[in-house]
């Protein structure tokens, strides 16, 4: 927005750039915001909520150690997590929430490869769990 002041026309629109996931605070403040939205989504939460009940900080812990080992180069995380998701019963639509979500709070929030990176490896990540889950569903 421009207003203006006699002949000096000052713009008051401040642009915000957007920086790019360098830290385990960045990763945190996305594992926050996407897990907050999921608590509070029609599909996902009951799921995610029925499961996790009040142990929300040791799963957002584990998620942090996850995102961190994956965007930071950082091995923090051990475990399967897939394991944890086969007895859930969800399905492709479940996944492509969970995307969207994910997708647009990191996009909310960052810009830059490793935020594009993070896109890339949470959409190959629902790729393979729906996979997996629909060869293990044909299979019994």
């Amino acid at each position: 927005m421009e207003k203006g002041l006699g002949l000096i026309t000052v713009n008051i629109t401040k642009a915000v750039m957007k920086q790019d996931i360098k830290t385990l605070e960045d990763i945190e403040l996305i594992v926050n915001t996407f897990y907050g939205r999921v608590q509070e989504d029609e599909l996902l939460g009951p799921i995610f909520n029925d499961i996790i009940q009040e142990r929300w900080s040791q799963h957002l812990a584990i998620m942090y150690k996850f995102w961190q080992s994956i965007l930071l180069d950082q091995n923090t995380y051990t475990g399967q997590p897939f394991l944890k998701h086969i007895n859930l019963g969800i399905e492709e639509h479940h996944f492509a929430r969970w995307l969207y979500l994910f997708h647009s709070t990191v996009d909310e929030l960052f810009s830059g490869p490793i935020a594009d990176d993070a896109k890339k490896r949470s959409a190959q990540i629902a790729g393979t769990f729906n996979s997996k889950l629909n060869y293990i569903k044909s299979n019994k």
